[in-house]
């Protein structure tokens, strides 16, 4: 009976390692590298879409502090002691 025990845990360990092995080599083969470039890609590009959006929303609100100041008649070269713009 032990023997039994034994032999059912060595294909379960055996199955496991071979299903562990079969997963680790599917991802170094040509398809599984470019999928794995693919999804890299593609977080890449959403990061950088992301980075270029703040950009622009940072450069709108900036000019539109200077379209407010240029109307108050402030000047571009009046600093406070803290170096911001007046």
């Amino acid at each position: 009976m032990r023997r039994l025990l034994w032999l059912g845990v060595g294909l379960a360990v055996g199955a496991l390692a071979v299903r562990a092995i079969n997963k680790k080599m599917q991802a170094l083969t040509p398809t599984g590298i470019a999928g794995s470039v693919r999804e890299s890609a593609v977080g890449l590009l959403g990061e950088v879409r992301s980075f270029v959006e703040d950009v622009r929303e940072s450069m709108a609100e900036r000019e539109a502090e200077i379209h407010d100041a240029f109307q108050a008649g402030a000047l571009l070269d009046e600093h406070d002691e803290e170096g911001k713009q007046n």
